[in-house]
């Protein structure tokens, strides 16, 4: 995985590429970090914008790697400050994205390292197993913990996720570190080939 370009922003479904390519998506609550994820998992910089501010991601946001598959970024959930009316509108994109796209190949589900599960993590992890599509899931922002506090953390997660094992479908990671990166792109090399 060398080459990514930013292709499309979507609000709407019939914005969606028609060329069929495999998808990777990348799903998880307000500001838990994916794309400072694809930044450092593609040494870039700035090919995905990055904010302080929760809830910044408003679109489903398309990215072209090696003209082979897309990796692509969807808006984060539960973020209060954001108005119900669009709240509900792209909670209801979003259920219709999973049920109807037949190109998700793998959901990276991220959940941020410093807090438990929240329930939205886990209505999107039951919703993911119920239409028996494959995920995996970053334990995201490990950089901020010590270790101890890291071991707790990863405790949790596999006690509400117990189908989680770690460095097959649970990986550990910190985008500013670059921890996991090798793991993971040689996963999603895998899923792709």
């Amino acid at each position: 995985m060398k080459n990514i370009e930013f292709v499309k922003s979507v609000s709407v479904l019939n914005q969606l590429p028609k060329n069929n390519l495999p998808e990777i998506v990348l799903a998880g609550r307000s500001n838990v970090g994916k794309s400072t994820f694809i930044n450092s998992l593609f040494k870039r910089k700035a090919i995905a914008k990055t904010s302080s501010t929760p809830g910044k991601t408003r679109t489903i946001n398309y990215y072209l790697v090696d003209s082979r598959f897309y990796i692509v970024d969807l808006p984060g959930f539960g973020y209060a400050k954001v108005a119900k009316k669009e709240r509900d509108y792209w909670e209801k994109l979003l259920v219709k994205y999973f049920s109807e796209n037949k190109n998700i190949v793998r959901t990276i589900h991220f959940i941020d390292s410093r807090h438990k599960p929240t329930q939205l993590d886990i209505l999107l992890n039951k919703y993911l197993r119920e239409l028996d599509l494959p995920y995996i899931v970053i334990l995201n922002k490990t950089d901020k913990l010590t270790q101890s506090e890291l071991v707790k953390s990863r405790k949790l997660v596999m006690e509400q996720f117990p189908e989680l094992s770690l460095g097959d479908n649970l990986f550990l990671n910190s985008s500013i570190k670059g921890i996991s990166n090798k793991n993971i792109i040689s996963l999603l090399n895998k899923i792709i080939d």
